[in-house]
């Protein structure tokens, strides 16, 4: 009854039910907005009585039905949104008098039929979406001369017609998805012509013929995936001069020749993937490709060596090689990728031995050398170790302690690496032998001079005296070197500032520099607690993990309280998130990384040490960066190593926002607290700021409230370009592994071993790609994996 309402706006709330179609009798309405609830029935056809409505935006709901061909007199209509609902049967051709639509979105429904001819004839259309629905026919003629064109999504539908003909020139496109369709013919040079033209997207198709050499012309081209056509000829030179690339996908065609040897320097590039085609020739360097995380040039007829310059791709995770002609051996430099976690060099004609260089590659999670003419021992880390048989079958001599691999001989007298070997070794223990008598000599001389130390201290410090130590160090020499480079703890030295302490940056005079951690001043009474406090500390430093910081030492004085720990250049991973050039620098490939590090550090101290030890703080203010992103887990002050004569309660400790519900109500120790910290952590690194607001949409409503119908691509950071392929697959898992460790109930949510064996798998949940992946699904997958 508000006949003067203009707009209406009551979106993502819990609203249910049908849409009133009493909302037809609001003449003057202009914006009705009602996404992201719970609305159910069909599109009342009283709506098309509003005839001054702009903007109509129905999506992520239930809805059901037909759209009502009454829309058509919506002839202002700019905005008509009704993505994610359950909409089905074929456009109505009124829609065809929508000629002002800016954004048109039918995306994520059921539709069939053709697509409406005349979207563009206003010449105001800029965003059209009409992915995953079931068109069919070609694309509308209106689209051919459609200039105003931002975005187009049209991928997961059955549309065709000679892709060649049916686009044209688009000064203003940014985004073209036509992947997964039917669309047949030669690529238009007219792609190239699209100055601003980011990501171009036609994979899975039936598309044919040469990649026109104009398309080097697209000079802002971000993405390009013409995979699983029919492509043929060879890669154009002229894609060399794409330097914005990041990805490039052109594998399962028909491409013969070889790769440009200027693909090299595509510095942005990122993923490159030529696989299953006929290229021949040479690898290219690709030495300057140093973002380059992922390369597959599997199955083609590559052939000669593997070039060194592949060892200098320090982001390198996933290289494929096999089912090609290379011969050689295995370059030592293969085994400087200290990222690397797929390597598969199968069907090749490769000789020599595995390089001794593999020995330090700890990242490595799956490798297949089957095929090969190798020989010699295999390393000894876990992915040779733990790998099938059939990685090294069908080779010349491989041996090494796996299942189905003979064992090496113990001796080879006649072998000049080892009598190199036993002549090093020899060198060792004569230094070794010198070391220690030195170490009996100064042992003798601290133990001299801490007898006549007794004697003069005063009965009143000597409790504290007593406990004056650093392990690793002589503890008052370093106290005093700590006290000058700190200038007396002058607060220009402060690199952070905790509820336990203040955090000072130490260059020592010997050109070390360490991070100094001041705690509180001591208490007359507190001596009982210190004793317990330097027993836990004491553990602690037993800890030796590549992604827990390195506790150098701890020292107790009447003055002052102090942890002296690794320094790492990178910074706090909350400092690195509340800054927006620091945070385009910790990529995507970075990000997973860094919270697949966590959960390693996490998943170690509790079930890994001797007696499990449990942080209670685990928040990105306590996660430091290396110079190389790598993540260690910081800040044991409040830690506790839970053992058989231990309370396992214990007052409240951690950072508000990241501890578990159930603190409220009881102050229990348990290593699931430290599982919903990390769940907080995992959302904040991929979202890029603290979840709080989803954590209590999750924590106080209902799991099938429509606002869950939000994509995750949606609440990722957005201040990355959308992560794409297999880097999207595993923040995907990020997303569904932090969900689950946010669990209200600690007896449902994973140990932090389940946890890391899942992100060490990096098995993708989903099929679907990011941009169909709602909240929603991934509660669903949280509830039936939980139910199962």
């Amino acid at each position: 009854m508000l006949s003067f309402l203009t707009d209406l706006e009551l979106s993502t709330n819990n609203l249910t039910g049908t849409i009133p179609t009493s909302l037809g009798n609001l003449s003057k309405l202009t914006t009705l907005s009602l996404f992201e609830n719970q609305l159910s029935g069909s599109i009342p056809h009283e709506l098309g009585m509003l005839s001054s409505l702009t903007v109509l935006t129905l999506r992520s709901n239930n809805l059901t039905g037909v759209i009502p061909t009454s829309l058509g007199n919506l002839t202002e209509l700019m905005f008509l949104l009704l993505f994610f609902n359950k909409l089905s049967g074929s456009i109505p051709f009124e829609i065809n008098n929508l000629t002002h639509l800016n954004r048109f979105d039918l995306s994520n429904n059921q539709f069939t039929g053709h697509l409406p001819e005349n979207l563009c004839l206003g010449g105001f259309l800029e965003r059209f979406i009409a992915s995953n629905n079931h068109f069919i026919g070609s694309i509308p003629k209106s689209l051919r001369n459609c200039t105003s064109l931002i975005r187009v999504r049209l991928q997961g539908n059955q549309l065709s017609g000679n892709i060649g003909d049916i686009f044209g020139v688009y000064p203003h496109l940014e985004y073209m998805e036509l992947s997964y369709n039917k669309f047949y013919g030669e690529l238009s040079t007219n792609w190239g012509q699209c100055q601003n033209l980011t990501s171009l997207k036609i994979s899975n198709n039936d598309i044919s013929g040469r990649i026109s050499p104009k398309l080097g012309d697209a000079s802002q081209l971000h993405l390009l995936d013409l995979s699983s056509n029919k492509l043929y000829g060879e890669i154009p030179k002229e894609l060399g001069k794409l330097t914005f690339l990041v990805e490039l996908n052109l594998g399962n065609n028909k491409i013969f020749g070889n790769i440009p040897y200027n693909f090299g320097m595509l510095s942005n590039l990122e993923g490159l993937n030529l696989s299953r085609n006929s290229l021949s020739g040479l690898i290219p360097e690709l030495g300057n490709c140093k973002k380059l995380w992922m390369l597959d040039l599997s199955n083609n007829h590559l052939s000669k060596y593997i070039p060194l310059q592949i060892g200098k791709m320090n982001f390198l995770q996933y290289l494929d090689l096999s089912l090609n002609f290379l011969v050689g051996e295995i370059p030592q430099q293969l085994g400087e990728l200290k990222t690397l976690e797929f390597l598969n060099l199968s069907h090749n004609a490769l000789s020599g031995s595995i390089p001794s260089s593999f020995d330090q590659m700890l990242s490595l999670r799956f490798i297949d050398l089957s095929y090969n003419q190798l020989e010699g021992p295999i390393p000894n880390i876990k992915a040779f170790c733990e790998a099938t048989v059939e990685a090294f079958k069908n080779n010349k001599g491989l041996c090494g302690n796996t299942t189905g691999l003979k064992a090496c001989p113990s001796t080879i007298s006649h072998n000049s690496h080892v009598k190199k070997r036993n002549k090093d070794m020899k060198l060792i223990l004569v230094f070794l032998g010198a070391v220690f008598l030195i170490f009996i000599i100064v042992g003798i001389t601290i133990c001299f001079c801490s007898r006549k130390m007794k004697t003069e201290i005063k009965p009143k410090e000597e409790e504290h005296q007593n406990m004056f130590v650093v392990w690793s160090y002589d503890g008052k020499m370093v106290y005093e070197k700590i006290i000058e480079a700190t200038e007396d703890f002058d607060d220009k030295h402060i690199i952070g500032v905790g509820g336990h302490g203040i955090v000072y940056k130490a260059e020592l005079s010997t050109g070390q520099v360490v991070a100094v951690k001041k705690l509180h001043p001591l208490l007359e009474d507190s001596v009982v607690n210190l004793k317990a406090f330097t027993s836990e500390i004491h553990s602690l430093t037993e800890i030796r993990h590549r992604n827990i910081i390195k506790l150098h030492g701890f020292c107790s004085h009447p003055r002052h309280l102090l942890l002296v720990y690794q320094f790492l250049e990178g910074g706090s991973l909350e400092k690195i998130l509340n800054n927006d050039e620091l945070a385009l620098e910790f990529d995507w490939v970075k990000r997973v990384n860094a919270v697949k590090g966590v959960a390693s550090a996490l998943s170690y101290i509790h079930h890994d040490c001797s007696s499990p030890i449990i942080h209670r703080d685990i928040s990105s203010k306590n996660i430091l960066l290396d110079s190389e992103y790598e993540s260690h887990v910081s800040d044991f002050g409040t830690a506790r190593i839970m053992s058989s004569d231990t309370s396992y309660w214990t007052s409240f400790a951690g950072t508000f926002g990241y501890t578990a519900p159930e603190h409220a109500y009881t102050m229990e120790v348990s290593e699931k607290s430290d599982v919903y910290s990390f769940g907080v952590v995992a959302l904040e690194v991929i979202i890029g700021r603290h979840p709080g607001d989803l954590i209590s949409s999750f924590l106080s409503s209902s799991f099938s409230l429509s606002s869950h119908d939000v994509l995750l691509e949606d609440v990722l950071d957005q201040r990355l370009a959308h992560p794409k392929n297999t880097v999207a697959e595993k923040v995907v898992l990020v997303a569904k592994i932090a969900l689950t460790c946010l669990h209200t109930s600690p007896q449902s949510r994973p140990t932090m071993q389940q946890v890391y064996q899942k992100l060490l798998n990096w098995k993708s949940p989903f099929t679907k790609p990011l941009h169909m992946i709602t909240l929603r699904e991934l509660i669903d997958l949280r509830n039936s994996n939980e139910a199962s």
